[in-house]
């Protein structure tokens, strides 16, 4: 099967290139361990281990949404675009990409269909610079008619809106200050607090250590072209529209060597109609946008609790109570991120910095640890989970977010891609929130950790020690979106330390710092050894990880440091009043109840098989999938793999035999694991609820080969994906379409093809329909 990617003319020859030298490459053996892949090591300028903070996420800060469709917008621009010698290799001068995100309205206002009628506002650089006649351009890069529109959008209207720009990095000027909730004066973010760092992000610059280079505007391409990454702030009932511009080069060699400058954007593993889901062949170029509506409800709102009844099926307000909404509280996600998901080009585009991460809160993960607790009172809905109290609700200053990332840079300090290698990229260096090796001041209190794997093809294993080297208990309370039904403690009979994290997997964990010394130092340790992107070789023994390690892989080790500081001042936050997750565990109280399945779903539900590996593969595109015993296919973006009943249950059999480590993502739905390698799920599986699960990479201990999930599909119809989030695998090409339809329907959806002309249709074919 040929696999069709139909790019835009400037991306052709840059695309075919890469091929061919893939191509010459993949024939040649290279020596193990094979870190950074296929290249040098990256020099430290000087910088040590745990010498700088680590950086906290900055919100984006959504605006309520005031206008209606007879709003005027006077002095509203469009993207301006980059002018003068660089014209066609930069993105827009900071001032003016500054002026146009602080608008206070979205312009051209939001509409259900593609906004056709107004041409790219780049067109007449874009002429300039590629000979392009941009004759028939629209502003929006969304597919034009019904097939694209957003889905139900009257009965979830946008209440919040973001503005936001993929850009070349560039120093912080403070757009977002302002925006942020805890506004520098508030809890640990306030003057007495930790994370005050003189009360503003103006300042600060895309690097990852301070004795490192600062990036140069095409090496980083991130939200707003800014530090700290970005992170957005949402709660359940309060739909946001996300309008992503894209404001990069003009020219798709403007890239130092890595990177595609068309976008597509997939919130990871958001409920969500199909339009704005991402979909891997909705890309854009420089100059349009993307308006992303994200409706923000519960599963199971058309089906259960359809009268707000539930008072645990509730989002936070800000007057301090609770506001009750539809669907399955059971259902309730926390911890989400998103990223690029351009066909081909995934690995590329999200190392090269396009990733955020969502918190979302509810009545259960409200944010404030000390309103209406559960423990106090079964029949609360609020968890308290560590956050703070200073705020109604989305209180962080208790509450962080980790990005782990494996980088590499040049001898130049700029970061740096190897476009061959399809097994897989490795860094040789450990970043957290794009920081190498960075500390971070905690409390002598109870903390909750969302811990990230934002790498490209590496596998995660942490564990916590103190500074002799000895295990720092702590429990796991959620996994990939979702918060569990019990906490699991580790060390536990399982496991001492927290299993293989996949690619964009979360864990979200609690370590008590209470009663730790001043000056007390905690680790996060990576006990996971690659040798190349294949799999992870071996989980290393704690003691030679943080001994005398004498492995190839530089980001085995210790690589994030906790420094513990005295209590907080009264101004700044009252005693540790969170949950204590040991009273959590199995036996005792529940947090999230998983959602029942009937053994009569079970023995009714349509079963489908993914078996991941090389199958039919060819040396530009390696990987493949085969689906329910079929051959193996490497991607196609019009070829229907399965066909699930919107309403339907569904078991999905995963699989791998071929050495790989294979991290299966599927979009939309988070399943239930019902077992791994024909046994029960482990402990931290079976509580949950998920969106990514690894399998693969025999030899390797705690990864299973084979998993069922059960899945159900609800509220939207449209266009999904399933594939490898080792991203350099899904990009060679190990990447699926699958489609929720409604029971009967024969006329598939037709798959866009973005051009930068405008974007068309081909027809769809499907395996099953």
């Amino acid at each position: 099967m040929t696999k069709v990617t139909k790019l835009g003319s400037s991306h052709k020859i840059t695309w075919l290139t890469t091929l061919v030298l893939s191509t010459a490459l993949s024939a040649t053996a290279h020596a193990s361990p094979d870190v950074p892949t296929g290249s040098t090591p990256s020099p430290l300028f000087g910088a040590a281990d745990f010498s700088q903070p680590m950086l906290r996420f900055e919100e984006f800060g959504p605006q309520p949404v005031t206008y209606t469709s007879a709003t005027t917008c006077p002095g509203c621009t469009l993207l301006p675009a980059p002018t003068g010698p660089a014209a066609c290799t930069s993105s827009p001068s900071s001032a003016s990409l500054d002026a146009f995100l602080n608008q206070t309205l979205p312009f051209p206002l939001p509409q259900d269909q593609a906004n056709t009628s107004t041409q790219n506002p780049w067109a007449v650089a874009i002429r300039s610079c590629l000979g392009i006649p941009l004759t028939t351009s629209a502003i929006e890069g969304r597919a034009p008619g019904a097939w694209f529109a957003h889905q139900r959008s009257a009965e979830f209207p946008s209440k919040v809106f973001v503005l936001a720009a993929q850009a070349g990095a560039r120093t912080n000027t403070g757009l977002r200050n302002s925006r942020q909730r805890h506004t520098f004066t508030r809890g640990e973010f306030g003057p007495l607090g930790l994370y005050y760092q003189g009360g503003t992000n103006t300042g600060v610059q895309v690097r990852l250590h301070p004795y490192l280079p600062v990036q140069n505007p095409n090496s980083v391409w991130t939200f707003d072209g800014t530090f700290p990454p970005k992170l957005l702030v949402a709660r359940y009932g309060e739909p946001v529209l996300f309008r992503h511009h894209n404001a990069l080069p003009i020219s798709a060699s403007a890239n130092a060597g890595f990177g595609a400058h068309t976008i597509t954007t997939h919130l990871h593993n958001g409920h969500q109609p199909a339009e704005s889901d991402g979909f891997t062949g909705a890309y854009y170029f420089p100059g349009q946008y993307y308006d992303y509506r994200w409706p923000m409800i519960l599963a199971g709102q058309d089906s259960i609790n359809t009268g707000a009844t539930s008072t645990f099926s509730a989002t936070p307000n800000n007057s301090g109570a609770n506001t009750q909404i539809k669907g399955d509280w059971r259902e309730t996600m926390s911890t989400q991120w998103f990223h690029d998901h351009m066909v081909d080009f995934t690995a590329q585009n999200v190392y090269k910095g396009n990733a955020a991460m969502v918190n979302l809160y509810s009545a259960i993960d409200r944010g404030k640890e000390n309103y209406l607790c559960r423990s106090a009172n079964v029949n609360n809905p609020n968890l308290c989970l560590p956050s703070g109290t200073m705020l109604h609700w989305g209180n962080r200053d208790y509450d962080v977010n980790l990005m782990m990332a494996d980088k590499a840079w040049d001898n130049a300090g700029q970061l740096k891609f190897n476009v061959f290698n399809t097994d897989g990229f490795l860094g040789d260096r450990a970043t957290v929130n794009w920081n190498y090796k960075p500390w971070f001041q905690v409390r002598p209190r109870r903390y909750r950790f969302r811990l990230l794997n934002a790498s490209v093809s590496r596998l995660w294993k942490v564990a916590v020690v103190n500074q002799a080297g000895a295990r720092v208990p702590f429990h796991m309370i959620a996994n990939d979106g979702n918060i569990m039904e019990h906490a699991v403690r580790f060390p536990n009979a399982e496991d001492t330390d927290l299993p293989f994290q996949g690619i964009g997997e979360r864990f979200d964990i609690i370590i008590d710092f209470t009663g730790m010394a001043v000056n007390t130092r905690i680790y996060l340790v990576n006990l996971s050894e690659h040798d190349d992107g294949r799999r992870p070789e071996r989980a290393v023994p704690l003691a030679e990880a943080i001994g005398n390690y004498q492995g190839g892989d530089p980001v085995v080790g210790k690589f994030l440091e906790f420094r513990v500081m005295g209590p907080a001042p009264l101004t700044v936050a009252p005693a540790d009043t969170s949950m204590n997750p040991a009273h959590y565990v199995e036996g005792l109280k529940k947090m999230i109840q998983r959602p029942a399945i009937s053994s009569a779903e079970l023995a009714t539900a349509r079963h489908r098989t993914f078996e991941f590996g090389r199958s039919g593969g060819t040396d530009l595109h390696p990987w493949t999938i085969k689906t329910d015993g079929g051959q193996g296919l490497t991607t196609d973006v019009r070829r229907i793999s399965a066909s699930p009943d919107l309403g339907a249950l569904e078991i999905w059999h995963f699989s791998s035999s071929d050495g790989w480590t294979h991290p299966v993502h599927v979009h939309f739905e988070e399943g239930q694991i019902l077992s791994q390698n024909g046994a029960p799920p482990r402990s931290w599986e079976k509580w949950s609820r998920k969106d990514l699960f690894t399998i693969g990479g025999q030899g390797t201990p705690g990864i299973p080969l084979t998993m069922d999930v059960a899945f159900r599909f609800r509220e939207f119809m449209g266009t999904f994906l399933e594939h490898c989030h080792n991203t350099q695998h899904e990009d060679r090409a190990m990447l699926l379409r699958w489609d929720i339809k409604n029971p009967g329907q024969t006329v598939m959806i037709p798959t866009p093809m973005p051009t930068w002309e405008g974007v068309g249709y081909e027809n769809s074919y499907a395996l099953d329909y």
